[in-house]
């Protein structure tokens, strides 16, 4: 991938960029192959350049002269409009943004002077070239702005089917606060993977790498297929990815997930799909869940820690892991012996940085005595 930004010195987020991408996804089959304890298949990949469905867009320079990008080591703005990470309708989308900020008078945020209102643009963009536009506030000052000229972006943007703001106050290091406020009636972004719908709404987790997920999905059930199980627990579920994959008529599907929203999510998308999936609001590690014939976990980077223990304590007979952390991922397979790998792939969702998606299916060696009710 050639990227102007990178060659000017303007950004080296992709730390691995000088390294031909053969050479990268090389190097991370290695690691994820000592990390598993097991030989992988053949790694997953999709583009490397193109292929970022989502945007994070720190907002700096003045009304005028807004840039859309990151910081450089004094506080200022570096745009990075055309970063060719991006899908092609989110470069397209950005330069009306920016325009948008101007017509607003959305006045950038400035981390150094602790002033103004517009911290960052968030962009999502859906396999069906739908976005969803989210701006990050300080506080509601512009809000009576934004809903002025939201009609303007709407034209500009027909594809901007869900746009909303964002209430971040606090000059902490996080890209978004709690408070989500509605500027469209639509409110739900559909993302269709392998023909399913999964429903994102704003603030919710979603692969950044439409292509990797889908092939990342399609390869959970086909292995699941394989150990053909009558009840399977996604746990971490998210807006439902693995769970709605995972569904067949006579197999019983239930996702767990702490975000209520996500959860919603997730019911809608099961409804659509006529499926009788079943999710829950809820602690992914509660027991109730750890015995049915395969368990799901796609955990955030930390690993998923002392559930580890608890599920080699278990009666699952399989799991199926998804860890975007080699170094957590070899954590908590130590910590569950009796669980084998058996199959592992690697999904180069992060092409150019040393991030890997690793997809492993275990097998229980032996079953533990059954605990007394």
């Amino acid at each position: 991938m050639d990227c102007t930004y990178y060659h000017a010195g303007s950004c080296r987020s992709c730390t691995l960029l000088e390294v031909p991408y053969p050479e990268q996804v090389a190097s991370k089959q290695r690691e994820a192959s000592d990390a598993v304890g097991h030989a992988l298949e053949a790694p997953f990949r999709g583009p490397e350049a193109g292929f970022r469905n989502k945007a994070k867009m720190v907002v700096a320079g003045s009304v005028e002269e807004p840039t859309l990008g990151i910081l450089d080591g004094g506080g200022s703005g570096v745009d990075l409009s055309d970063c060719p990470l991006h899908v092609a309708p989110i470069v397209a989308a950005l330069p009306v943004l920016r325009e948008f900020i101007t017509r607003a008078r959305l006045t950038p945020y400035s981390v150094p002077q602790r002033r103004g209102e517009l911290k960052h643009v968030l962009v999502t963009r859906s396999p069906a070239g739908e976005l969803m536009v989210r701006f990050v506030l300080r506080s509601t000052e512009a809000l009576p702005r934004l809903r002025k000229h939201v009609g303007w972006l709407q034209e500009q943007l027909p594809n901007a089917v869900v746009i909303s703001a964002n209430l971040r106050p606090a000059h902490v290091a996080l890209t978004e606060g709690a408070e989500e406020i509605p500027l469209t009636e639509t409110q739900v972004l559909t993302m269709r993977l392998n023909g399913i719908d999964l429903l994102l709404r704003p603030g919710g987790f979603f692969q950044t790498n439409s292509t990797v997920a889908a092939g990342l999905y399609r390869e959970a059930a086909a292995w699941a297929s394989k150990v053909s199980p009558g009840s399977v627990a996604d746990l971490y579920c998210g807006v439902g990815g693995f769970a709605l994959h995972l569904a067949q008529p006579g197999r019983e599907v239930v996702g767990v997930e702490v975000s209520a929203e996500a959860v919603d999510g997730a019911r809608l998308a099961a409804e659509r799909l006529g499926t009788s999936v079943r999710f829950e609001v809820g602690d992914a590690t509660a027991a109730e869940y750890l015995d049915t014939d395969l368990v799901v976990v796609n955990p955030p980077r930390r690993g998923i820690g002392d559930l580890a223990d608890r599920l080699e304590r278990a009666q699952a007979r399989h799991v199926l892991y998804s860890s975007c952390n080699p170094t957590t991922l070899s954590r908590d397979l130590t910590a569950m012996p009796s669980l084998r790998p058996v199959r592992a792939r690697l999904f180069d969702m992060f092409p150019h940085n040393h991030h890997a998606e690793v997809l492993v299916l275990l097998e229980r060696a032996r079953l533990n005595p059954r605990r007394c009710p």
